[in-house]
Order: structure tokens, then C-alpha cells, then sequence
């Protein structure tokens, strides 16, 4: 499993606006994307949201954002207006806590 997440930067002035338009856009999502196992997400007021996504593997990571994955975050068409900077992408596997 790979979990990835997402950090958007956001306008403090929008930040409920685009916290809204985010759980619009992202809800149907597990249902487009067969490999992605759950997703939530998180919000810091008044301006970090984080979007956790947890995938079966790579192969479903490239059906999602592309080959280019592991660095290029996946831009919404009209999610820029809503930030500061632009997303940051990381990624992460579960260690074993034997």
C-alpha cells in the first residue's frame, strides 16, 4: 500500500470555499479509481488542507496521476485561484511495527 498525500496551501479568505469544492471533487472518487482503498480529508484552519489517498500499489498510482506520480501532483482545473503555493506531493509505506 502507498499512502499519498496531498498539502494544498490555500487563501485564508477562501479556505471554507475551497474545502468544499474539494469534498465535492474528491467524493466519487473510489468509485473512478479502482486501486484507491480509502481517502480523507484533513483540514487545518485557516489555510493547510491535506488530501490523504491510500492505493493498492504503483500500477494504480499511474492509472490516477501518471508516470510522473511521484512528484507531480494531480491539479484540479480552477484549484490554483484558491492557493498560495503550489501543492506539495509525498508519499508514504506502512513500517512494521514487529
Amino acid at each position: 500500500m502507498i499512502i499519498r498525500v496531498s498539502e494544498a496551501r490555500v487563501r485564508p479568505e477562501r479556505f471554507e470555499a475551497f474545502r468544499e469544492w474539494i469534498l465535492s471533487a474528491v467524493r466519487d472518487w473510489p468509485d473512478r479509481y479502482p486501486g484507491l482503498v480509502d481517502h480523507e480529508v484533513l483540514v487545518a484552519p485557516p489555510d493547510s488542507l491535506l488530501y490523504v489517498s491510500r492505493w493498492r500499489g504503483e500500477q494504480d498510482l499511474v492509472a490516477y496521476a501518471g508516470e510522473g506520480w511521484r512528484d507531480q501532483p494531480v491539479v484540479l482545473p480552477g484549484e490554483d485561484e484558491y492557493l498560495t503555493a503550489p501543492l506539495e506531493v509525498r508519499h508514504f509505506t506502512v513500517a512494521a511495527l514487529d
